[in-house]
């Protein structure tokens, strides 16, 4: 018997698949527990109808991230952290400070996990920092730490 996965199963393979099976196993086990459906020609056309909606939100998706990331490259923040004597800094910038700096001064909100920073923002300066904002998309930030005043 055809059946299309609902879900992933372990030995059979993954969501959205046409898997052979025996009569029995889908009987008493995949069907009963909602793991997949008969492959009919009316569930096999709401599987293909299912993808072509999939494939059309990750594209808008994608697209969404590219602007987002052009816009942001347009966009400087700055950060403040506390110095002593010498102009030597107490601590350093974490993303978290950067997103809440970036959602204060630009207005949108970024994910601080989403942040790379690769290493730690000891020193003042201006720096380039990336955020991931889809798996295929990174923009580019500018950081600008300054001394509190």
């Amino acid at each position: 018997m055809k059946v299309i996965l609902l879900e992933d199963v372990k030995s059979l393979g993954k969501k959205g698949e046409i898997v052979n099976v025996n009569d029995g196993y889908a009987r008493n086990y995949v069907l009963p527990k909602k793991l997949g459906v008969e492959a009919n020609n009316k569930n096999m056309n709401d599987l293909k109808l299912q993808k072509a909606n999939d494939e059309k939100v990750a594209k808008q998706l994608l697209d969404e991230a590219k602007a987002f990331a052009q816009e942001m490259e347009k966009d400087e923040i700055t950060v403040y952290i506390k110095a002593g004597e010498g102009g030597r800094t107490f601590g350093s910038v974490s993303s978290k400070e950067i997103a809440q700096a970036y959602k204060e001064q630009c207005g949108k909100e970024i994910d601080k996990k989403k942040i790379i920073l690769p290493e730690a923002i000891k020193s003042f300066g201006v720096y380039e920092v990336g955020v991931k904002l889809h798996p295929s998309v990174t923009g580019k930030l500018k950081v600008k730490v300054s001394e509190m005043k």
